[in-house]
Protein backbone atom coordinates (compact mmCIF):
# COMPACT_ATOMS: atom_id res chain seq x y z
CA UNK A 1 0.00 0.00 0.00
CA UNK A 2 2.70 2.19 0.98
CA UNK A 3 4.60 1.47 -2.45
CA UNK A 4 1.04 2.04 -4.62
CA UNK A 5 0.47 5.41 -2.50
CA UNK A 6 3.97 6.97 -3.43
CA UNK A 7 4.11 6.20 -6.78
CA UNK A 8 0.57 7.71 -7.70
CA UNK A 9 0.10 10.33 -5.69
CA UNK A 10 1.71 13.04 -7.92
CA UNK A 11 0.97 11.19 -10.89
CA UNK A 12 -2.53 12.35 -12.45
CA UNK A 13 -4.20 8.80 -12.07
CA UNK A 14 -5.47 8.88 -8.53
CA UNK A 15 -3.36 7.62 -5.63
CA UNK A 16 -6.97 6.91 -3.67
CA UNK A 17 -8.48 5.01 -6.38
CA UNK A 18 -5.27 2.84 -6.39
CA UNK A 19 -5.08 2.48 -2.83
CA UNK A 20 -8.54 1.39 -2.60
CA UNK A 21 -7.99 -0.62 -6.22
CA UNK A 22 -5.01 -2.60 -4.23
CA UNK A 23 -7.17 -3.36 -1.50
CA UNK A 24 -9.51 -4.75 -3.09
CA UNK A 25 -7.37 -7.02 -4.98
CA UNK A 26 -5.21 -7.81 -1.66
CA UNK A 27 -8.86 -8.73 -0.03
CA UNK A 28 -8.29 -6.37 2.40
CA UNK A 29 -11.76 -5.03 3.70
CA UNK A 30 -12.27 -1.32 3.89
CA UNK A 31 -12.71 -0.67 8.05
CA UNK A 32 -12.39 2.35 9.10
CA UNK A 33 -8.76 1.97 10.52
CA UNK A 34 -7.86 1.19 6.47
CA UNK A 35 -9.72 4.10 5.17
CA UNK A 36 -7.29 5.88 7.97
CA UNK A 37 -4.58 4.14 6.87
CA UNK A 38 -4.95 4.98 3.38
CA UNK A 39 -5.28 8.49 4.27
CA UNK A 40 -2.60 8.86 6.79
CA UNK A 41 0.29 7.48 4.38
CA UNK A 42 -0.14 10.32 2.38
CA UNK A 43 2.34 12.26 4.74
CA UNK A 44 5.21 10.38 3.55
CA UNK A 45 4.42 11.75 -0.17
CA UNK A 46 4.07 15.15 1.85
CA UNK A 47 7.67 14.80 3.38
CA UNK A 48 8.93 13.94 0.01
CA UNK A 49 7.77 17.19 -1.13
CA UNK A 50 9.03 18.86 1.73
CA UNK A 51 12.71 17.03 1.25
CA UNK A 52 12.78 18.22 -2.30
CA UNK A 53 11.45 21.56 -2.08
CA UNK A 54 11.85 23.02 1.32
CA UNK A 55 13.44 26.34 0.02
CA UNK A 56 10.10 27.00 -1.43
CA UNK A 57 8.17 26.84 1.81
CA UNK A 58 10.33 29.73 3.01
CA UNK A 59 9.68 31.88 0.35
CA UNK A 60 6.85 34.00 1.56
CA UNK A 61 5.22 35.22 -1.87
CA UNK A 62 5.35 31.18 -3.18
CA UNK A 63 3.66 29.82 0.66
CA UNK A 64 0.71 32.75 0.24
CA UNK A 65 0.28 31.84 -3.47
CA UNK A 66 -0.44 27.93 -2.01
CA UNK A 67 -2.60 29.15 0.92
CA UNK A 68 -4.42 30.42 -1.62
CA UNK A 69 -4.88 27.84 -3.87
CA UNK A 70 -5.49 25.42 -0.72
CA UNK A 71 -8.61 27.51 0.64
CA UNK A 72 -11.45 26.18 -1.62
CA UNK A 73 -10.20 22.69 -1.37
CA UNK A 74 -9.84 23.37 2.48
CA UNK A 75 -13.55 24.46 2.87
CA UNK A 76 -15.07 21.82 0.81
CA UNK A 77 -13.36 19.37 2.42
CA UNK A 78 -13.90 20.32 5.84
CA UNK A 79 -17.70 20.98 4.97
CA UNK A 80 -17.88 17.64 3.89
CA UNK A 81 -15.60 15.63 5.66
CA UNK A 82 -18.15 12.90 6.81
CA UNK A 83 -19.60 12.74 3.53
CA UNK A 84 -16.24 11.95 1.86
CA UNK A 85 -15.06 9.23 4.21
CA UNK A 86 -18.60 7.18 4.93
CA UNK A 87 -19.78 7.25 1.37
CA UNK A 88 -17.35 7.90 -1.41
CA UNK A 89 -13.59 6.70 0.52
CA UNK A 90 -14.04 2.91 -0.27
CA UNK A 91 -16.70 2.89 -2.95
CA UNK A 92 -15.08 0.84 -5.62
CA UNK A 93 -17.84 2.44 -8.65
CA UNK A 94 -17.35 5.78 -7.76
CA UNK A 95 -13.66 5.30 -8.10
CA UNK A 96 -13.63 2.81 -12.09
CA UNK A 97 -16.08 5.42 -13.17
CA UNK A 98 -14.18 8.65 -12.37
CA UNK A 99 -10.61 6.75 -13.43
CA UNK A 100 -12.76 6.04 -16.49
CA UNK A 101 -14.00 9.63 -17.39
CA UNK A 102 -11.21 11.72 -16.11
CA UNK A 103 -8.61 9.85 -18.39
CA UNK A 104 -10.92 9.97 -21.73
CA UNK A 105 -11.32 13.90 -20.63
CA UNK A 106 -7.35 13.82 -20.12
CA UNK A 107 -7.08 12.81 -23.64
CA UNK A 108 -9.66 15.06 -24.89
CA UNK A 109 -7.67 18.07 -23.54
CA UNK A 110 -4.69 17.55 -24.51
CA UNK A 111 -5.92 17.11 -27.87
CA UNK A 112 -8.47 19.82 -28.39
CA UNK A 113 -7.28 22.20 -25.66
CA UNK A 114 -4.27 24.74 -26.37
CA UNK A 115 -3.92 27.80 -24.46
CA UNK A 116 -1.37 29.78 -24.84
CA UNK A 117 1.32 30.56 -22.04
CA UNK A 118 1.26 32.97 -19.85
CA UNK A 119 2.75 32.23 -16.90
CA UNK A 120 6.31 29.94 -16.72
CA UNK A 121 6.94 30.11 -13.22
CA UNK A 122 5.23 29.33 -9.87
CA UNK A 123 6.15 32.90 -8.48
CA UNK A 124 4.30 34.84 -11.70
CA UNK A 125 1.02 32.73 -11.38
CA UNK A 126 -1.46 35.27 -9.97
CA UNK A 127 -3.82 34.79 -7.07
CA UNK A 128 -7.06 34.71 -8.89
CA UNK A 129 -5.24 31.78 -10.74
CA UNK A 130 -4.17 29.97 -7.42
CA UNK A 131 -7.67 30.19 -6.49
CA UNK A 132 -9.27 28.82 -9.78
CA UNK A 133 -6.54 25.54 -9.49
CA UNK A 134 -7.82 25.49 -5.99
CA UNK A 135 -11.46 25.25 -7.58
CA UNK A 136 -10.13 22.42 -9.78
CA UNK A 137 -8.44 20.61 -6.96
CA UNK A 138 -10.90 20.47 -5.04
CA UNK A 139 -12.98 17.97 -7.58
CA UNK A 140 -10.62 15.76 -6.93
CA UNK A 141 -12.67 14.82 -3.26
CA UNK A 142 -14.55 12.61 -5.60
CA UNK A 143 -11.94 9.31 -5.43
CA UNK A 144 -10.87 8.49 -8.37
CA UNK A 145 -10.52 11.97 -10.25
CA UNK A 146 -6.69 12.25 -9.15
CA UNK A 147 -5.86 15.80 -6.76
CA UNK A 148 -2.60 15.84 -9.02
CA UNK A 149 -4.80 15.46 -12.53
CA UNK A 150 -7.38 17.92 -11.21
CA UNK A 151 -4.92 20.77 -10.58
CA UNK A 152 -2.60 20.49 -13.45
CA UNK A 153 -5.70 20.77 -16.08
CA UNK A 154 -6.42 23.46 -14.26
CA UNK A 155 -3.25 25.37 -14.36
CA UNK A 156 -2.84 24.13 -17.99
CA UNK A 157 -6.42 25.59 -18.54
CA UNK A 158 -5.38 29.00 -17.10
CA UNK A 159 -1.94 29.32 -19.22
CA UNK A 160 0.67 28.09 -16.37
CA UNK A 161 3.62 26.40 -18.11
CA UNK A 162 3.27 22.31 -17.75
CA UNK A 163 6.65 22.56 -15.39
CA UNK A 164 5.52 25.40 -13.50
CA UNK A 165 2.04 23.71 -12.53
CA UNK A 166 3.11 20.51 -11.65
CA UNK A 167 5.72 21.89 -9.12
CA UNK A 168 2.67 24.05 -7.98
CA UNK A 169 0.82 21.08 -7.41
CA UNK A 170 3.57 19.41 -5.53
CA UNK A 171 3.71 22.07 -2.95
CA UNK A 172 0.00 22.38 -2.80
CA UNK A 173 -0.43 18.93 -1.96
CA UNK A 174 1.16 20.05 1.77
CA UNK A 175 -1.55 21.65 3.17
CA UNK A 176 -3.69 19.96 1.16
CA UNK A 177 -3.01 16.65 2.41
CA UNK A 178 -1.71 17.92 6.17
CA UNK A 179 -5.28 19.17 6.14
CA UNK A 180 -6.86 15.71 5.14
CA UNK A 181 -4.22 13.54 7.83
CA UNK A 182 -4.69 16.28 11.05
CA UNK A 183 -8.32 15.99 10.25
CA UNK A 184 -8.58 12.56 10.55
CA UNK A 185 -5.79 11.73 12.71
CA UNK A 186 -7.47 14.16 15.44
CA UNK A 187 -11.02 12.25 15.08
CA UNK A 188 -9.54 8.25 14.91
CA UNK A 189 -6.09 8.65 16.71
CA UNK A 190 -7.14 7.55 20.24
CA UNK A 191 -8.97 4.59 18.83
CA UNK A 192 -5.76 2.99 16.83
CA UNK A 193 -3.86 0.13 18.70
CA UNK A 194 -0.60 0.02 19.31
CA UNK A 195 0.08 -2.65 16.54
CA UNK A 196 -2.03 0.07 13.91
CA UNK A 197 0.46 2.52 14.56
CA UNK A 198 3.27 0.43 13.42
CA UNK A 199 1.36 -0.34 10.45
CA UNK A 200 1.02 3.24 9.72
CA UNK A 201 4.21 4.20 9.98
CA UNK A 202 6.11 1.36 8.03
CA UNK A 203 3.16 2.76 5.27
CA UNK A 204 4.67 6.25 5.58
CA UNK A 205 8.43 5.41 5.03
CA UNK A 206 7.73 3.01 1.92
CA UNK A 207 5.51 5.89 0.57
CA UNK A 208 8.21 8.40 1.34
CA UNK A 209 10.89 6.85 -0.43
CA UNK A 210 8.56 5.55 -3.55
CA UNK A 211 7.87 9.63 -3.87
CA UNK A 212 10.63 10.71 -4.01
CA UNK A 213 11.30 8.39 -7.25
CA UNK A 214 8.03 9.18 -8.45
CA UNK A 215 8.55 13.38 -8.53
CA UNK A 216 11.66 12.68 -10.23
CA UNK A 217 10.75 10.83 -13.34
CA UNK A 218 7.04 13.17 -13.36
CA UNK A 219 9.67 16.34 -13.69
CA UNK A 220 11.34 13.91 -16.43
CA UNK A 221 8.76 12.78 -18.30
CA UNK A 222 7.07 16.29 -19.15
CA UNK A 223 10.05 17.49 -20.61
CA UNK A 224 9.16 15.68 -24.11
CA UNK A 225 5.72 14.23 -22.99
CA UNK A 226 2.26 15.19 -22.58
CA UNK A 227 -0.45 13.26 -20.74
CA UNK A 228 -2.05 11.50 -23.12
CA UNK A 229 -0.43 8.33 -22.13
CA UNK A 230 -1.77 8.69 -18.56
CA UNK A 231 -5.07 9.10 -19.77
CA UNK A 232 -4.68 5.87 -21.30
CA UNK A 233 -3.40 4.00 -18.90
CA UNK A 234 -6.57 5.36 -16.07
CA UNK A 235 -8.86 4.29 -19.17
CA UNK A 236 -7.09 0.38 -19.44
CA UNK A 237 -7.35 0.14 -15.33
CA UNK A 238 -10.99 1.53 -15.37
CA UNK A 239 -12.09 -1.47 -18.05
CA UNK A 240 -10.09 -4.06 -16.57
CA UNK A 241 -11.68 -3.60 -13.06
CA UNK A 242 -15.08 -3.08 -14.87
CA UNK A 243 -14.92 -6.60 -16.34
CA UNK A 244 -12.63 -8.32 -13.87
CA UNK A 245 -13.77 -6.83 -10.27
CA UNK A 246 -16.92 -5.08 -10.39
CA UNK A 247 -18.34 -8.04 -12.70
Amino acid sequence: MGIVEGITEFLPISSTGHLIITANLLKIPQTDFVKSFEIAIQLGAILAVVVLYWKYLFEKKIVLKILAAFLPTGAIGFLLYKLIKQFLIGNEHIVVYSLLIGGIALIGFELFFNKKIKTEQIEKISYRDCILIGVFQAIAVIPGVSRSAATIVGGLALGVSRRAIVEFSFLLAVPTMLAATGLDIVQNASSWSANQISTMALGFAISFIFAIISIKFLLKFIKNNNFIPFGIYRIIIAIFLLIFILK
